[in-house]
């Protein structure tokens, strides 16, 4: 596992510091994003997305819980796990399979909802907020 943290003081260096690590994505790739409410994970969604050439507006699934998106390599896929329950509702809504889609990129908030169903091999992102438009931002990459 590797580990970087980040500082981030505005929208502008959250989605910039997405823009990076989007670069860096790959078809197969799975974000797993942690944080409380209003710690900035949609924020730099939208900036990953953009990235990823996703050309529509970009606003959390927190009511329909899937979002997908066509990207040049394949699917994006956002997902909000707010409002899930328990494993069965992820079950029932083909997050399993979706995990296991190795053509597209996802990208679940609330990701601690999965509990075992987490693929081994993943990219979490942990936000924490510092103060008023500060955000730490710890990326871990398990292979």
């Amino acid at each position: 596992m590797s580990e970087e943290i980040f500082i981030t003081t505005n929208t502008e260096q959250t989605q910039e510091l997405a823009l990076d690590l989007a670069k860096k994505l790959k078809s197969g790739d799975f974000l797993a994003f942690f944080g409380d409410l209003g710690s900035g994970k949609t924020t730099f969604i939208q900036g990953l997305a953009k990235s990823l050439g996703v050309k529509r507006r970009i606003i959390s699934p927190t009511f329909i819980i899937v979002r997908t998106y066509l990207i040049n390599s394949g699917t994006f896929y956002h997902i909000d796990l707010y409002r899930t329950q328990s494993k069965d509702d992820l079950f029932g809504l083909g997050i399993d399979q979706i995990v296991q889609d190795k053509t597209s990129i996802v990208a679940i908030e609330w990701a601690e909802k999965m509990g075992d169903m987490l693929p081994q091999k993943r990219i979490e992102l942990h936000f924490k907020n510092l103060a008023e438009n500060k955000r730490e931002i710890k990326i871990k990459k398990y292979e």
